[in-house]
């Protein structure tokens, strides 16, 4: 008896482990994301000219590797501020340039509810079901970097047709990522709220840079 009641000791304090780093995880995310629309919103308001593809990955790399190695520090949370900052900021420009077009205000409002349904929806049916979608690893990490780079040619061949179908890969792959994420801090993988909290950001990121995009070019006149 003494050996059950030391097991479901054991068990109750993973489970509690599990739901502190869980909470911590939704209560950092929504701080970041309000920061990031805050940075967003000032770089719309004084008009910010775009960083530049370097600048941008540079920054955000550099931020990244910092957030990494600080992530079971305070300062951890200094740096996914500064990242999540900074990646508001660079987001800005493109709402400005996406408010521009015709359709725009409906575009960005629709791409931001798309991405708030989307990540409460996958996040609420994986807590609910409490599936283990960490088989989902290996194909995210490899189609991430495909799309990644792919996104990348777009860019410098101007195929507006590939820049499409990487959006839409996006999509998919940061839907997936918000499982797999989700799952790892349900079922103990993730035990680093700070760098789950980066994960989901940089998910609900480019969801919400992919929705853009594919509404921007069959919901705008140009």
């Amino acid at each position: 008896m003494s050996m059950m009641d030391k097991t479901l000791t054991a068990s109750e304090q993973s489970a509690l482990a599990t739901n502190k780093v869980l909470r911590s995880t939704y209560t950092l995310l929504s701080m970041t994301l309000l920061f990031s629309a805050l940075c967003a919103g000032i770089a719309v308001m004084i008009k910010m000219p775009p960083m530049g593809m370097i600048i941008t990955l540079v920054g955000y790399f550099g931020l990244l590797f910092l957030t990494t190695k600080l992530r079971n520090s305070a300062w951890g949370l200094v740096s996914v501020f500064a990242l999540t900052g900074f990646m508001g900021l660079t987001l800005g420009p493109i709402i400005s340039m996406y408010l521009s077009i015709p359709n725009g205000e409906q575009i960005v409002m629709t791409a931001m509810g798309g991405t708030g349904v989307i990540f409460l929806g996958l996040s609420g049916y994986a807590l609910t079901t409490r599936k283990d979608f960490s088989f989902l690893g290996g194909f995210l990490m490899v189609g991430i970097l495909v799309a990644f780079l792919a996104g990348i040619a777009s860019m410098f061949l101007s195929m507006p047709g590939l820049s499409l179908a990487v959006s839409a890969m996006f999509i998919l792959l940061m839907s997936g990522l918000i499982l797999y994420q989700t799952s790892a801090i349900i079922h103990g993988g993730e035990t680093n709220y700070i760098m789950a909290t980066v994960t989901l950001y940089i998910s609900i990121y480019n969801l919400f840079l992919s929705l853009l995009q594919l509404l921007g070019a069959f919901g705008g006149d140009d």
